[in-house]
């Protein structure tokens, strides 16, 4: 029995045992935890490696039904730990509650929202290992001052470390996708909370790279600058020139009207 890909699930197996053995072992472990939930599995290219692994206790969760089948039926290991559902409307605390790790050669159409998934359950995930569209993950990794750095390299790195890895090529996916991949880790801050109003600070990184042409002053023309510091040197640079510290300082030196 052998799982059709689904262009609508943006399916691409892993073929390549090497890789997959690679990808298992790039979990770091700094952060104690006892279980690891792999993301659509497909036909467990990856999940023997994570099952051979004796330190932590494997999960996996699918959307997929037929590729449910075939975990079922060739990793009797797994039974009771097959989450049949669709992650990004999982409730992790209704499985989980104590910290995990997250893993997987994730759909490319929904990683960026696997990402944001993670963020908004950084107190239960201290780190994720996956694979995605390689120009997503150098955006992910990116530093101020790249041209890829934007919205999402901010709010990830604001809470996550970020780790490019290595590059994936397409050749070793079945069916290949168009682009090349990559693996890159997520290594939850030692800081936990942002030294800021955390929902104020996403609506200042949104709107700042919004319109990104223009320095922060102009872009940031729906706030208004707390009295005393109108001259900061922030509001007269660019978003792609702040780092994700400046954004938190910059978010201390506004507020909605």
């Amino acid at each position: 029995m052998n799982v059709r890909a689904k262009k609508h699930l943006g399916q691409h197996f892993l073929r390549d045992e090497n890789i997959a053995r690679k990808i298992a072992d790039s979990l770091k472990h700094a952060v104690p935890y006892a279980k690891v939930l792999e993301i659509g599995p497909g036909m467990g290219m990856l999940t023997k490696y994570l099952l051979a692994k004796p330190e932590y206790e494997t999960w996996v969760v699918e959307i997929d039904r037929e590729s449910v089948a075939y975990l079922e039926e060739n990793y009797p290991e797994l039974k009771g730990r097959i989450i049949s559902k669709d992650f990004l409307k999982y409730d992790l605390t209704e499985q989980f509650k104590e910290p995990i790790a997250i893993i997987g050669n994730f759909p490319y159409n929904i990683s960026s929202q696997i990402l944001f998934k993670a963020v908004e359950n950084r107190e239960l995930v201290p780190e994720v290992v996956g694979m995605f569209q390689k120009e997503v993950a150098q955006r992910l990794a990116a530093k101020e001052g790249n041209k890829t750095y934007g919205i999402i390299s901010v709010l990830i790195q604001a809470w996550y470390k970020i780790e490019y890895l290595f590059t994936v090529s397409e050749h070793v996916f079945s069916p290949p996708p168009k682009v090349k991949s990559a693996v890159i880790r997520l290594t939850r801050n030692a800081t936990k909370g942002l030294a800021c109003d955390e929902k104020l600070f996403v609506e200042v990184v949104k709107a700042a790279f919004n319109q990104r042409r223009k320095t922060v002053k102009n872009a940031l023309h729906a706030f208004e600058i707390i009295p005393g510091n109108e001259g900061h040197i922030y509001f007269t640079k660019r978003a792609e020139q702040l780092s994700v510290e400046d954004f938190v300082q910059l978010t201390l030196l506004v507020r909605k009207p």
